[in-house]
């Protein structure tokens, strides 16, 4: 009774007061990792868990020296966890711990790294060490800089990122996997920063990083177009860090077992519950709607003059499905999924509830564009942890020999390798899961997938090949290529053959030569005109990019530039002004 009592006081620290479900559901994961099954295997994260819940303060003590003596790597992702253990430590570590933990941050010198996540993770941890920290010169600090050094240059980059993210869109964007780096980075902020504006900036942070994946998540699972995803994953969209988020926010559909690691840190520091406004945003999709967002390439350190470029998104999402795409092009090295269509079902544990198509592009242009490693290893180096990036075969990927269009639930997208290219081919995934696969004399693929209806016209001849663990995988050796796609709800048609007439009615006209162009009328009555390196056309008025929203939709609102991000439903709004630090809440 009396850990039990410790324990809730110990929960009762985030932020604001959660509801007891949302406290039900942070409790159950802090529960997991401060008692691993096998506690000889203890890692940093299960024994920040227990500095948390003011438990086995010797064992903590003696197992932090054990990894500390083993010799710390992992660069950033060492930083974090440790950072946690430091400030969850409130005087259970035995001062022999502490002083280990103090000395590697003058013994070990971690990497900064080369992508987004990286450097907040880099900065987050710095700022907050050398504020634990302070008045040391740099002798005691691996930088070579005094604890105030580190302080100012730490505070100076996390400012500039939330100045960029909030008027020029996130870099690193939309990443089923990787949001979770960034949730718990301004976790950590917004619970142990001491200065008042850093506070207040990660506070507003996390609702604004919490908006952006709570108006494209279908029952938790992200949905749309994103930088990056793993090969799996980007498959079995539940395998993602974005489920436990969806589940622990929201109570959405279902966390990994266990959760991620990523998970467990965003709620030892803040455990921030959103607020009710979000919630809804996160949970109503009684009526369908179409959201758009700005975001911005990766830093782009050759080829271009620019460093970074503006990536256009289109989501649309029903109870039913959702369909989401940027502009296509290799806005992102490796991992990026540019399009997809995303069907909802009642358990998503192992189901590949998605269809998507895209070039299988590998070459050393696209790297040496985004990375600053010599070209000789450039490959192998990548390969190396990223199996597939070689591989003909792959299913994740972006391209600049593939352009995308959408409208609502129509997607249109174009291919024009050149001759010579690397796996000159389009893949397309179609899942095990897709029910009622019908290929029809016109040329039109027909399937349906949960309750969506779902119609595709690829532009040109194709095969089947076999995917290892099933499905099947569309392989058409096409240069000048394409696929038309048309998604419906069950409940619209009733079923897939009168689906099937109602497309076959609809006009469609396309050429491959000497460029790919479709114009198609789509279900929803709109004329759709799509010509390879042109600007679209809907019922003939150029698609308006110069004017395109940071956000835009039903439920959030930003203006590219503005600083500022308005959530909405019904008559609720909230506004966050990033330029004067302020939150304002109106009914």
């Amino acid at each position: 009774m009396t850990r039990l009592l410790w324990s809730c006081c110990l929960l009762a620290l985030p932020l604001s007061a959660g509801t007891p479900e949302f406290d039900q559901r942070v409790r159950s994961v802090i529960e997991v990792y401060a008692h691993p099954k096998d506690p000889s295997q203890m890692g940093y994260a299960n024994i920040a868990a227990k500095l948390r819940l003011g438990e086995d303060a010797a064992l903590c003590s003696r197992r932090l020296e054990e990894l500390l003596a083993a010799g710390p790597s992992g660069d950033m992702f060492w930083m974090y966890p440790v950072t946690a253990i430091a400030y969850l430590d409130r005087g259970q570590l035995s001062q022999s711990a502490r002083d280990a933990l103090r000395r590697s941050f003058r013994t070990y010198m971690p990497y900064r790294g080369d992508t987004e996540n990286h450097w907040l993770l880099y900065y987050t941890s710095l700022y907050l060490m050398a504020q634990l920290w302070p008045d040391e010169d740099g002798a005691q600090w691996y930088t070579g800089k005094s604890s105030a050094e580190n302080l100012r240059e730490a505070a100076g980059w996390i400012d500039s990122w939330v100045r960029l993210t909030t008027t020029r869109g996130q870099g690193e964007y939309d990443s089923p996997h990787y949001m979770g780096l960034y949730f718990l980075s301004v976790s950590y902020l917004a619970e142990w920063a001491k200065d008042p504006a850093m506070k207040k900036r990660a506070a507003m942070m996390l609702d604004y990083l919490i908006a952006d994946y709570a108006a494209e998540n279908l029952d938790g699972i992200f949905v749309g177009a994103h930088s990056r995803v793993y090969d799996h994953p980007a498959l079995e969209k539940w395998q993602n860090v974005s489920s436990d988020f969806g589940w622990v926010l929201f109570g959405l559909g279902r966390p990994m077992d266990p959760p991620d690691g990523y998970v467990i840190f965003y709620l030892l520091a803040s455990a921030y519950e959103p607020p009710e406004i979000l919630k809804r945003i996160a949970t109503d999709r009684t009526q369908p709607y179409t959201h758009y967002e700005r975001k911005r390439t990766r830093n782009r350190w050759r080829f271009f003059d620019d460093l970074h470029g503006p990536v256009y998104k289109t989501t649309f999402v029903r109870r039913e499905y959702a369909v989401g795409s940027d502009q296509g092009g290799t806005l992102q090295p490796i991992q990026e999924h540019s399009w997809d269509v995303t069907w909802n079902v009642a358990d998503a544990r192992g189901v590949e509830n998605t269809l998507f198509t895209l070039h299988p592009y590998s070459s050393l242009r696209e790297l040496e564009t985004y990375f600053t490693f010599p070209p000789d290893i450039a490959i192998s180096g990548v390969v190396s942890s990223k199996k597939s990036y070689d591989s003909p075969d792959k299913l994740v990927g972006g391209s600049p020999y593939e352009k995308i269009f959408q409208d609502q639930d129509s997607v249109i997208v174009l291919y024009d390798i050149p001759r010579g290219t690397r796996f000159p081919h389009v893949n397309g995934f179609f899942s095990k899961d897709l029910a009622e696969v019908r290929e029809d004399a016109s040329g039109w693929i027909f399937a349906r997938g949960g309750d969506a209806l779902i119609a595709c016209r690829p532009l040109q001849p194709y095969s089947w090949k076999p995917i290892e663990g099933g499905g099947r995988r569309l392989f058409s050796p096409y240069l000048k290529n394409g696929m038309v796609v048309q998604v419906a709800a069950r409940s619209e048609f009733g079923g897939l053959e009168a689906f099937r007439k109602a497309i076959l009615a609809l006009p469609l006209e396309f050429k491959t030569e000497p460029t790919p162009s479709v114009t198609f009328r789509s279900l929803r009555g709109r004329q759709l005109e799509f010509t390879y390196g042109q600007v679209p056309r809907v019922n003939g008025a150029l698609l308006d990019y110069d004017h395109w929203p940071l956000f835009g939709g039903p439920f959030v609102e930003a203006a590219v530039d503005s600083g500022q991000l308005t959530l909405k439903y019904g008559t609720m709004r909230r506004t966050l002004d990033f330029r004067r630090l302020t939150v304002t809440d109106t009914q």
